[in-house]
């Protein structure tokens, strides 16, 4: 059976840690960040776990997790 291959694209955007729970990165930090308050792009700096409807998805795409 071959190797299972990792989706570039997916290893790039998430991170697995050792307890095996995916990291993700906030969304909306990449532009029109003038109007955005000084607190919500501090919380939006921190990473957080991937949705639970998504969870499955991802590990497909992360086979080495």
């Amino acid at each position: 059976m071959p190797k299972a291959k990792t989706r570039r694209a997916a290893a790039k955007r998430f991170r697995i840690t050792k307890n095996g729970k995916i990291l993700r990165w906030q969304t909306k930090m990449r532009h029109l960040l003038e109007c955005k308050a000084k607190k919500k792009k501090r919380s939006l700096r921190k990473v957080c776990a991937v949705a639970r409807a998504d969870l499955a998805r991802v590990r497909h795409m992360l086979p080495g997790g």
